[in-house]
């Protein structure tokens, strides 16, 4: 008798604890989801206080690959949702793929020059280093050079690229003076930091394709029920006002 009550007690503790350490997810985001991410991570956790949400922020294409050799990630948001359908249709995913927002891309300066900047000043000499991120494997750099391409410029500066691993280190040539122009998400330019250094103009979208961005549960959480709340939790109202006001368009919207 003695014994059933020890081991009903242990049972107990082990479960108390365990409720009391919560779960675990990491999220690999892309670049331009930095600032509304740590705002929705940050909302989460208000309403999971005992869990804990790591976000990693990089490139879309080297996430998506970086899955695909087990790296230890339960959440994936890329900015071209092509990457999780990829995943999801060789088997590297537990939930289908979920679209999340459209993002645009803008011309950035760190400077509060008067005039507004069109894609063909970049034509002009005194700018001699324009930053936009790889297109090998950013979806912004993608974006860019087709943007680029379709106001037939490519040529007439494709000398002067400098190339970012993603579009926030593009940002960021541009602010420490390794580029004078970037061609970076709106989502970066709003933020506090870049907004308060600097001035933007609004490429059309009309001059590249979509920026449909989207996002899955991988096969590592198909488990994890904080990775499914976490993935009902980007559905709600609160997180589209966020995703609206770091300049994201949601699915289904006008640009």
């Amino acid at each position: 008798m003695k014994s059933a009550r020890l081991i009903i007690l242990l049972f107990l503790l082990v479960m108390a604890h365990a409720a009391q350490a919560g779960g675990q997810i990491t999220i690999a985001a892309a670049a331009d989801l930095k600032f509304a991410m740590d705002e929705i991570v940050s909302l989460f956790g208000k309403v999971h206080p005992a869990d804990r949400v790591v976000t990693v922020y990089g490139s879309s294409g080297k996430f998506h690959t970086q899955i695909r050799h087990g790296a230890p990630y339960d959440l994936y948001f890329s900015a071209d949702i092509a990457y999780p359908r990829a995943l999801a249709a060789d088997g590297f995913a537990a939930s289908g793929v979920q679209a999340y927002a459209l993002g645009r891309i803008v011309l950035w300066r760190a400077s509060r020059a008067v005039k507004a900047l069109s894609l063909e000043d970049l034509t002009d000499p005194a700018i001699q280093r324009i930053a936009i991120a790889h297109p090998r494997h950013a979806p912004y750099g993608k974006r860019a050079e087709e943007a680029l391409r379709a106001a037939a410029l490519w040529d007439k500066v494709e000398a002067k690229l400098v190339y970012g691993e993603n579009v926030a280190q593009t940002a960021q040539f541009v602010q420490t003076g390794n580029a004078q122009i970037g061609l970076i998400a709106l989502s970066l330019a709003l933020s506090p930091e870049l907004s308060s250094q600097g001035s933007y103009t609004l490429i059309s979208d009309s001059l590249h394709q979509p920026l449909e961005q989207g996002f899955v549960i991988t096969r590592r959480a198909a488990d994890n029920p904080l990775a499914a709340d976490f993935a009902r939790f980007m559905r709600s109202p609160e997180v589209r006002a966020i995703m609206i006001r770091h300049g994201f368009v949601l699915p289904g919207k006008a640009g």
